[in-house]
């Protein structure tokens, strides 16, 4: 309150049949197209890929780090003596950091919640560490995301109704204090959105949304989806914050989705996503298509000289074959990790574009139907 924007968000377009837009979301390191899908960089690094592959061949403009495994290894504040993320990593553009909440809570024998924040042990070596809703802006800061995230309880599925308001309720506390905190401290462009919260109770979903607003936050994520609920039920809860998060700010979908589920999302008004799904799926020998689906170890194509999507413009479908592929998935080869996760996240973010020209053009309600049709045939 009081700040001026750290990022802008300009919207340039609405469907009329769904609540999809189309905007660009203005950075510090550069101007990004929404809807978008952010490949997921937990380390400072996007597994099997280096940094120009993924500006020039998968054309990223935004990737995420993760604060918990950067404060662990190697250090927010080795990384802030040495440049900052972006420096560090040699990445031109944009980076989202998740406050580490996500992981602590996934920790459920190694960490204790109290109301000033969350104690946990280190995987790596046991140790024991503090995250405070403060202390998370504070190691984000020296990261120098350009997208930061709070502090949040993200409660197992399934639970009760009871322990979700608890676990919605701190999530609010805590947003509070970290905005008091970072409204104090920032100084360079870096945005701190809240997380809604509320497991899978829409009631509760809506409370939250509704005192995260009272923020006046340059953006909003809905945090605590894909932890094992089912996907409908994924969706319910997205609808349920919709109308009250607010139109002129983006929304960011964290933790979703399968390539079918993209559009889905995005036709219930969200504008960012993130997910393992691509680079994990890569890594294990699912490669996405325009098609569908396809397992590379199948014997269908140990002589298929066909590329993996004819449709596709990455490098790994214009220079090599399935059957090259399925050689080197099937000899463990380092190399198939890296062509074939090059080509998943060039699938995500083409599917993303097209969905953002359906909207701009005024045709996603017939982009979707045909989205849905085509899912329901596979």
């Amino acid at each position: 309150m009081g700040l001026p924007r750290q990022i802008e968000f300009e919207l340039l377009a609405e469907c009329p049949d769904t609540r999809a837009r189309a905007g660009i979301l203005h950075t510090a390191h550069g101007d990004i197209p929404t809807p978008i899908f952010m490949p997921v960089g937990t380390q400072a690094t996007v597994k099997g890929l280096d940094q120009r592959q993924l500006a020039e061949d998968v054309r990223a403009p935004i990737i995420l780090g993760n604060t918990y495994h950067l404060y662990l290894r190697p250090g927010h504040e080795l990384i802030r003596g040495l440049g900052g993320l972006h420096k560090f990593m040699s990445w031109p553009g944009a980076i989202l950091t998740d406050s580490g909440g996500f992981q602590v809570f996934s920790l459920a024998s190694l960490r204790k919640i109290r109301e000033e924040g969350v104690t946990f042990q280190s995987h790596l070596d046991g140790s024991t560490h503090k995250f405070t809703p403060e202390s998370t802006v504070d190691v984000q800061m020296a990261l120098g995301s350009d997208i930061m995230m709070v502090l949040d309880e993200c409660p197992e599925y399934p639970t009760g109704h009871e322990y979700a308001r608890q676990a919605m309720q701190r999530t609010v506390r805590w947003a509070n204090a970290a905005f008091v905190h970072y409204r104090e401290k920032v100084t360079a462009r870096q945005a701190l959105f809240p997380i809604v919260q509320g497991s899978m109770f829409g009631d509760l979903r809506r409370e939250c949304a509704s005192r995260l607003v009272e923020l006046d936050a340059d953006g909003y994520a809905v945090g605590g989806l894909s932890v094992g609920e089912p996907r409908p039920l994924s969706m319910e809860m997205v609808d349920a914050t919709e109308d009250i998060l607010p139109r002129d700010r983006p929304r960011y979908a964290m933790g979703v989705g399968m390539p079918e589920e993209l559009p889905e999302y995005v036709a219930r008004g969200i504008d960012m996503m993130d997910c393992v799904l691509p680079t994990r799926n890569a890594r294990n020998g699912t490669v996405f298509t325009s098609a569908g689906k396809v397992v590379i170890k199948n014997a269908r194509y140990r002589e298929d000289s066909g590329p993996l999507d004819a449709n596709c413009d990455c490098p790994t479908c214009r220079r090599y074959s399935r059957a090259y592929l399925r050689h080197l998935f099937q000899a463990g080869e380092i190399l198939f990790s890296s062509l074939a996760t090059m080509h998943n996240l060039r699938r995500y973010l083409v599917i993303m574009s097209e969905i953002r020209q359906a909207i701009l053009e005024g045709r996603f309600g017939q982009y979707l139907r045909t989205a849905r049709s085509q899912n329901e045939a596979a």
